[in-house]
C-alpha cells in the first residue's frame, strides 16, 4: 500500500509592511496642514510631526532637507525611517498623519536607537498604546 503524502505546511503570511501611495502623505498641501497644526515632538535623530484631521489615516511623509547632505544623504536618511516607521506600525494607534523630518544624526544612528526613539516620540505625540 503506497504511503501518502503529508500535506505541505501552510505559514502565516507575513505581514504587509509596504508603503503604498495611499499609505503616504503626497501633496505639499497635506505637509502645510500638518506643519501648521504645530504638534511635534523633537528628538534626536528626527521630529515626529502629527496631523489630526477629518482625512487623515495613519499615512507617513519623510522629509530630509538638504541641510543633511548629498542626496545620496538625503535619500538614505528617508529610507531609514520610511523603513523604521514601516516596521513599527502595528505598535501605532490611532489615525494621525505622521510627518518624520531627519536630523542630521540620522545617518550615523545604530538602527536600534534610531527605532527606540520613533517609538519613544510616537507615545509623546499620543500615537502609541505605551506613553514614555
Amino acid at each position: 500500500m503506497p504511503s501518502t503524502p503529508e500535506p505541505a505546511k501552510t505559514r502565516d503570511p507575513a505581514p504587509d509592511r509596504r508603503l503604498r501611495r495611499r499609505q503616504r502623505l503626497t501633496r505639499p498641501r497635506q505637509f502645510a496642514e500638518t506643519y501648521a497644526q504645530q504638534k511635534r515632538t523633537v528628538g534626536r535623530y528626527m521630529v515626529l510631526w502629527r496631523r489630526d484631521g477629518g482625512d487623515s489615516a495613519q499615512r507617513l511623509g519623510v522629509v530630509a532637507s538638504r541641510r543633511i547632505g548629498s542626496a545620496v544623504k538625503r535619500n538614505r536618511a528617508r529610507r531609514r525611517l520610511r523603513a523604521a516607521f514601516r516596521l513599527n506600525r502595528a505598535a501605532f494607534s490611532g489615525t494621525a498623519d505622521i510627518v518624520l523630518v531627519a536630523r542630521p544624526a540620522v545617518l550615523t544612528a545604530r538602527w536600534e536607537d534610531l527605532v527606540a526613539e520613533l517609538v519613544k516620540l510616537a507615545g509623546c505625540a499620543g500615537l502609541s498604546g505605551t506613553p514614555p
